[in-house]
């Protein structure tokens, strides 16, 4: 049994996956497990540390109500991995011109592309659905169209990997970016409204949930679900922008020419889904955890210096068919650009082709869990299919 600790101190218990959980962590999945609507359990797995709203690392299934802060602002957050047919020694010795390369075909932090309709293919494939979201929602409006395709900032980032083949891989870690914030934003601004106006009562704000059949809760669910399938579009096409960039590094003359194999695996990590879980039916909130039914597979990064896994997933259902989306923060982002250097940062990230300034040392590998660590905790959750090492990392 990988469960390490159990809380049992709210309406249900809480199942943990690690013995290494802080305790303000702690204290909000015990918040979260006090609430009317939780059903069975609340699972945390070995990546689990402290959110804004709700805990990173949580799976919370809901009867009849969802908590949007629980899924959080980042909505459909996840990863997406391809692997080629090139090889380690294929690459050129230099990786800094394709670094930039990719930065220049993908936009970073804030940034959009420099047309709305540039991907006039993706642009329709989830247009659609938005209109009559903002019909009903207007404050939610934001630069969807120009953001397709695009990479954000804090821990997105686009990786060239190594497997334990020596075979290449592209990683990437990217949400819904500006438009998922405002749906994120804005929904929890009116499920908080809702409790007052109820006169609810919390053990904190940002649990504030819509019931079904409350006024919001299916303009959020149609909102939440756009959301998802706007962040997987956004990953494909930023995929497409990367294979492009490869593409033109073969015609240039610096790679043989390649193609995509078949293994590709694309998985949310921040977002909510109807599931059936111990004779229930119900809205299962991964909050920084992926699905890992039995043969699902998945992808959990390590850090800019660490391995990564492509892992399969065995199907336990006390972690609700789910395992860890990463390592997992250590420290707070302000406590390691107080803590470490730029030369600590250059330390922990040699060997890779990445930026290592002052401005990403809040995303050095120290201020992460171990991620091996992490996933000897859960080798009853899922099963390693390949060992990613990074060579390349763009971040936001």
């Amino acid at each position: 049994m990988p469960i390490k600790r159990v809380i049992s101190e709210g309406r249900v218990p809480v199942m943990i996956y690690t013995e290494d959980v802080a305790e303000n962590a702690v204290q909000q999945l015990e918040n979260v497990s006090r609430l009317p609507f939780i059903h069975h359990h609340v699972a945390a797995m070995p990546d689990v540390h402290w959110g804004m709203g709700a805990t990173i690392g949580s799976v919370i299934p809901t009867l009849g109500a969802i908590i949007p802060a629980a899924v959080g602002v980042d909505i459909g957050c996840g990863m997406k991995a391809l692997r080629l047919s090139l090889r380690a020694e294929q690459l050129p010795d230099s990786l800094g011109q394709l670094r930039s390369a990719i930065e220049h075909a993908v936009p970073v932090g804030m940034a959009g592309h420099p047309e709305d309709a540039w991907c006039e293919e993706g642009l329709k494939r989830v247009a659609p659905g938005l209109q009559p979201i903002l019909d009903k929602h207007p404050k939610i409006s934001a630069r969807w169209q120009s953001q397709l395709g695009s990479l954000g900032g804090g821990n997105h980032f686009i990786e060239l990997c190594l497997d334990q083949s020596q075979q290449v891989w592209i990683m990437l870690h990217s949400g819904s970016r500006g438009i998922g914030n405002r749906i994120g934003i804005h929904f929890i601004d009116l499920a908080r409204r809702e409790m007052e106006q109820w006169h609810i009562q919390l053990p904190d704000r940002n649990l504030a949930y819509l019931p079904e059949g409350s006024r919001y809760f299916d303009d959020y669910v149609e909102a939440v679900g756009w959301a998802q399938d706007y962040a997987m579009e956004n990953r494909r096409q930023m995929m497409r922008l990367i294979l492009d960039v490869l593409q033109d590094e073969v015609q240039r003359g610096q790679l043989p020419p390649f193609a995509a194999t078949d293994e590709a695996i694309n998985c949310h990590h921040n977002y909510v889904v109807r599931e059936h879980h111990f004779g229930k039916e119900v809205y299962l909130t991964r909050k920084g955890a992926i699905r890992a039914r039995e043969g699902d597979l998945g992808i959990i990064p390590g850090s800019m210096g660490a391995r990564s896994y492509i892992v399969r997933g065995l199907g336990d259902p006390m972690s609700f068919c789910s395992c860890s989306h990463g390592a997992g923060r250590r420290m707070s982002r302000g406590e390691a650009t107080r803590r470490f250097t730029r030369r600590d940062l250059e330390d922990q990230t040699q060997g890779v082709e990445c930026r290592k300034d002052k401005g990403v040392i809040d995303e050095i590998p120290a201020a992460y869990k171990d991620i091996d660590a992490v996933m000897a905790s859960q080798n009853d959750l899922v099963e390693v299919v390949h060992t990613l090492k990074q060579v390349l990392t763009v971040k936001g």
